[in-house]
């Protein structure tokens, strides 16, 4: 058993000051994590609330993002959260990792057609294998480009979160960091594409993103679940025939933690902590929060008052149990 690194993704930036620190005091003693990937745009923000992760003794990735910017602003922004995050390392030494980014060929305009993410998200999913030797072209050109950059300013270990379908050059890096979820009707395709992803690797494996909406079918969409919202609408309004199911939910995240553990992985990120863009709501027809991610339900109000969903207790049973060696999601093992 491995998963040394037991983690949650944090976007930063929708509250402050005190909220900050009780949702890392949540991270680290309810939900037994060991680390938080800190997302922000705003670098000033985003160590804000880095530092108040470790204060509570948290280990922190930090990740800037930037999209639909030319690739010397987003070198720009890499350099500046370098910097920012160096100092933080050298008061916290051996518990800061630096991310370069994440999904390139699709935040960053270039590898695939479409001027704003969504767009090109369109694209990749229908049209992608049209695209796939510009985009590992692209991408690792840009990525040879951003190493240096992070190196010259920050002296702790370097990854990616690369998207599943990314050839990346991992030869520069420290950790192989994939965000990789699982989707469609066969979930041993998933287990044989964890399996060659720790074979073909030479240094750890770190699953950056992985999750699902908290509705019926959510396990089969992954990354799709926010395709059941029409948002062209206003206010946007969940299609028809479509249920929330927040066992759905916990019930994929417990299996993939448990594979995670039983095949040697380093460590991996539950994506997000929250989603503020995605609130609840009773009326189903706007209830957002069931084509998100969030492993805690927020109100359109006010994103700080949020409320554990079933994901955030399983989350907690599965990270727990794996401190102690042994799995937790009641399957019976791994499923893939």
């Amino acid at each position: 058993m491995s998963l040394d690194i037991r983690g949650i993704s944090y976007v930063a930036g929708y509250t402050s000051g005190e909220a900050v620190r009780r949702d890392m005091r949540a991270i680290r003693e309810d939900l037994h994590c060991t680390t938080v990937m800190v997302i922000d745009t705003d670098t000033r923000t985003q160590m804000e609330a880095a530092r108040r992760a470790l204060e509570v003794g948290l280990d922190v990735y930090i990740r800037p993002y930037v999209a639909d910017r030319p690739h010397r602003e987003i070198l720009a922004h890499l350099s500046a959260t370098a910097a920012a995050a160096e100092e933080l390392r050298v008061q916290y030494p051996g518990r800061v990792t630096l991310l370069l980014g994440s999904e390139f060929s699709l935040t960053s305009p270039g590898m695939l057609p479409g001027p704003r993410v969504f767009i090109r998200l369109q694209v990749l999913v229908r049209w992608r294998r049209f695209f796939d030797r510009r985009i590992t072209r692209k991408l690792n050109a840009l990525l040879g480009a951003a190493l240096p950059v992070a190196r010259a300013a920050f002296g702790g270990p370097v990854s990616y979160a690369a998207g599943f379908w990314e050839k990346v050059d991992w030869s520069g890096f420290d950790l192989v960091g994939v965000n990789l979820y699982r989707l469609g009707p066969d979930p041993a395709a998933y287990q044989q594409r964890l399996r060659a992803l720790l074979r073909e690797a030479d240094k750890p494996v770190v699953i950056t993103e992985f999750g699902c909406g908290a509705h019926l079918g959510a396990e089969r969409r992954g990354p799709g679940a926010f395709r059941i919202v029409n948002w062209f609408t206003q206010p946007p309004q969940v299609k028809d025939g479509h249920v929330r199911d927040e066992p759905t939910q916990a019930a994929y995240l417990a299996e993939l933690i448990d594979l995670y553990a039983a095949h040697g992985v380093h460590g991996c990120f539950v994506y997000p902590f929250a989603m503020p863009d995605f609130p609840h709501r009773a009326d189903p027809r706007h209830d957002l929060d069931m084509a998100g991610f969030g492993v805690v339900r927020v109100p359109p109000e006010d994103p700080s008052q949020w409320e554990p969903k079933e994901a955030f207790h399983q989350v907690a049973r599965c990270y727990e149990a794996a401190e102690r060696g042994v799995a937790a999601s009641g399957t019976g093992g791994p499923m893939g």
